[in-house]
């Protein structure tokens, strides 16, 4: 009785498109956006960071199998001031010949409940320096793909970028939107 419950419980989650297990998503660089925001003399100023590339396994429904490989390019910091950009991409800052890619690999995916959610924890990497981080976010489905949004807070100084200037905040933050279509 309890083999035959199961049976037609894994039938009927099929018969409705559920899957079972984690499904494999890109990130599409051009519908996505990710923003950096860091208080500079103590006013907000902002960049974003284009080239998203990587590997998304995600299902709500099994967060156990569910990993993040993201990577996205440091030269393409676009602040609107070509003078700005230049100094963010000299080895003070982000030293973008040394270290080209920023990345993030994830090792944990949770949510406490239906309503809450979800927290990914993992391994950012910025200038060659490797910090564990964790942050909130949601995941919308979208006829496509799905629809991730999340805000992370970092300290600067833990990835030496901007060591010297004393005008710049020490927390950043790095606002996420990135659609995934699956493949």
């Amino acid at each position: 009785m309890k083999k035959a419950l199961t049976v037609f419980i894994t039938v009927i989650l099929v018969m409705c498109g559920e899957p079972l297990t984690a499904q494999l998503y890109r990130p599409v660089d051009k519908e996505s956006s990710v923003k950096i925001i860091i208080k500079n003399d103590g006013m907000a100023t902002d960049g974003t960071l284009t080239g998203l590339e990587g590997n998304i396994q995600f299902n709500s429904a099994d967060l156990k199998n569910a990993s993040f490989a993201i990577t996205l390019y440091a030269n393409t910091i676009n602040t609107g001031i070509d003078v700005r950009d230049n100094a963010i991409k000299g080895e003070e800052y982000l030293d973008t010949k040394k270290f080209p890619a920023i990345s993030f690999v994830s090792r944990q995916v949770t949510q406490i409940n239906k309503a809450a959610p979800f927290t990914v924890k993992g391994t950012l990497t910025i200038k060659g320096i490797s910090k564990e981080i964790s942050f909130p976010f949601t995941a919308v489905q979208k006829e496509d793909g799905i629809l991730f949004t999340g805000e992370m807070r970092i300290n600067r100084l833990d990835f030496k970028i901007g060591v010297s200037s004393l005008d710049l905040s020490n927390s950043m933050s790095i606002s996420l939107n990135v659609f995934a279509k699956k493949i």
